[in-house]
Formats: C-alpha cells, sequence, structure tokens
C-alpha cells in the first residue's frame, strides 16, 4: 500500500510501518541442502504442477535409492539421464536442463526454502519438443507463496539463460493462472498468444509468452 503523497511515511519502527518485503537468492542443488527439499516433499508440495502428487511420491523414491543421482539430474546440460513420464503416462527422453532452488535470501535455513525453478533448452537452441511447456517452469512451497518470490526467481534465473547463450525464453501458463502472469509481465513478458497444449495434456488451452534476452 503506497502512502498519500501529503502524508508523512511511519517511522520503520512503527506498528502501521510495512514489513520490509523478503527477498530471493537462487542456490545451486547439493546434497547438503537436500534434506531441506525432502522435507518440503513430506509436507506435501509437488515440484510438478501437472502430475502432483504422483510426482511427489516419485521424487521422495528417487531420494530415498539415489540421493547422488538426483542431485546430478538438477544440473543435467546435455541432457539425458532416466526418461520423464508426462501427464497421460507416456515416457520421454529429457531435454538439458539446470535447476535452481529459491531461497529467501535472509534465511538461509530450512524455513527459507521457497520452492525451484527450472531453465530447458534443446541441443543447438533449436525449438522444444511440444510437450516441453516453455524454457522455464517453476513451483513455489505453499508458505512462501504470495511474498514475490516467483518474480525475483525468474528475474536471476535469466542472466543464467542468456550466459548459455539464449536468444530468448518462452513460458506458458494457463489462461486462468493470474499469479504466474503477473510473474511473467514483472519480468518483460509479452503475450504471444492462446495455444492447445497437445494431446499429451488432454488439449488443454494454454498462454505463451516470450522475453528477450
Amino acid at each position: 500500500m503506497v502512502a498519500a503523497m501529503d502524508t508523512p511515511p511511519p517511522p520503520a519502527d512503527s506498528p502501521a510501518a510495512s514489513p520490509t518485503p523478503p527477498r530471493t537468492r537462487l542456490r545451486v542443488p547439493t546434497l547438503a541442502l537436500l534434506p531441506v527439499y525432502t522435507a518440503a516433499l513430506e509436507r506435501g508440495w509437488t515440484p510438478d504442477n501437472v502430475r502432483g502428487l504422483v510426482a511427489n511420491r516419485e521424487a521422495l523414491e528417487r531420494i530415498a535409492q539415489d540421493p547422488a543421482g538426483f542431485i546430478a539430474l538438477t544440473d543435467n546440460r546435455e541432457g539425458g539421464g532416466p526418461l520423464v513420464t508426462l501427464a497421460d503416462g507416456s515416457q520421454v527422453p529429457r531435454v538439458p536442463s539446470l535447476q535452481r532452488w529459491i531461497w529467501d535470501a535472509d534465511d538461509d535455513g530450512p524455513t527459507g526454502f521457497a520452492g525451484l525453478i527450472n531453465l530447458r533448452w534443446n541441443h543447438g537452441h533449436a525449438p522444444l519438443p511440444p510437450h516441453v511447456l516453455g524454457h522455464v517452469g517453476y513451483s513455489l512451497v505453499p508458505w512462501q507463496r504470495r511474498r514475490g518470490h516467483g518474480t525475483r526467481a525468474l528475474g536471476l534465473l535469466l542472466p543464467l539463460a542468456r550466459e548459455l547463450g539464449m536468444g530468448f525464453v518462452e513460458l506458458t501458463t494457463d489462461p486462468d493462472n493470474e499469479p504466474s502472469q503477473k510473474v511473467i509481465l514483472a519480468n518483460g513478458g509479452v503475450l504471444l498468444g492462446a495455444f492447445d497444449k497437445g494431446p499429451v495434456y488432454g488439449h488443454s488451452p494454454g498462454l505463451r509468452f516470450r522475453i528477450d534476452l
């Protein structure tokens, strides 16, 4: 809320003062941080907005079986590895990707974990396969939402995409997902238009945005 121009803001220590908004950082996933990620999964958070709790259970199983292998896949710049299971149950090869874990910059402890953000691309920066809905995907834990972490995390990820030689990133959302649309627009995204997600996603509608780098 912005104070009226003719009304001085309250002192910083006043009860009426607005709390300082949190800051955000991106952390490289490591085995040392994995227990915090695992704890969020155990609380019911899912890193996959499409497959939901099925993906949650699969992630917990992979971590239990091979924690080092799970971390290795968060920096998979050549692609490959275990196949990816899609919404319709089909399996496809992994495209090159990087993952960063989103954290409250003022809280390095377990309570600062806010979610993850992925960057994915194709070899030679060719167009993405139809089942990959955009170059960027993110998921926030429920207890850290509506604090601006998604907007800031995307802004922090864009320089990494630029360093990898990407000239732009495309992002997709559901038409009714206004929070994600605001995240994209706040980072310079431009709406390209509506599209059909295809048979893998039951031909559900989506919106496609582009951010030039």
